[in-house]
């Protein structure tokens, strides 16, 4: 996974009220969430905020960090866990963070990445890319920026599941039923094989 900076200031005033005011001046509520749990067993937040900036370099790319939050001075590794928008303007209305460390592994989702032409595409057939990723559980440091899936003998009308995919050191979460990529049939590949059904 490859690594960035984004740095952010610890924040007192919580609530709807003053997450409005800081989205007023760029600023986009955030919380750190790691090992500290509070009174209750639940785990306990850090709050602060984080310029829209800065966040823009994490947020609006199709690429996974490790992320080296730099708040008030103080480092912390963490990935992202969860973003909230808002549903009508799409803006960005907070962050979610969750540290990690050389331990404890983490549970995250990995962009696939389709490698080969796949022999049912050179038979007219169209590949269909069923989900952008899938989640894997491993320490963040052996985590791949994305997972290279060979689809070259991938005939027409057949499909690879998660279930049948394992990659090195990690452990995947992600349901093994679930189809990632498929080739269709095409009107182009139905009808050569009609044709070639008929000796012509």
């Amino acid at each position: 996974m490859k690594e960035i900076v984004v740095n952010g200031q610890k924040r007192t005033e919580t609530g709807k009220k003053a997450s409005k005011m800081m989205r007023k001046e760029g600023l986009v509520p955030c919380n750190l969430y790691g090992e500290k749990k509070g009174e209750n067993g639940l785990p306990e937040a850090m709050a602060f905020t984080v310029s829209m900036s800065e966040l823009r370099k994490i947020v609006y790319t199709p690429h996974i960090y490790v992320i080296n939050l730099i708040i008030d001075g103080e480092s912390h590794t963490a990935v992202l866990k969860e973003l909230q928008f808002h549903p009508v303007t799409d803006a960005l209305l907070h962050v979610d963070f969750y540290e990690v460390n050389d331990q404890k592994p983490i549970t995250i989702g990995i962009p696939v990445k389709l490698n080969g032409l796949a022999q049912g595409v050179r038979d007219g057939g169209r590949i269909n890319l069923s989900i952008r990723k899938i989640n894997v559980t491993a320490p963040y440091q052996i985590i791949p920026e994305h997972l290279d899936i060979d689809v070259t003998n991938l005939k027409l009308g057949k499909s690879i599941k998660v279930g049948e995919l394992s990659f090195e050191g990690l452990e995947i979460a992600t349901p093994s039923e679930v189809i990632v990529c498929s080739v269709k049939a095409t009107r182009a590949s139905r009808s050569a094989a009609a044709a070639e059904a008929s000796g012509k």
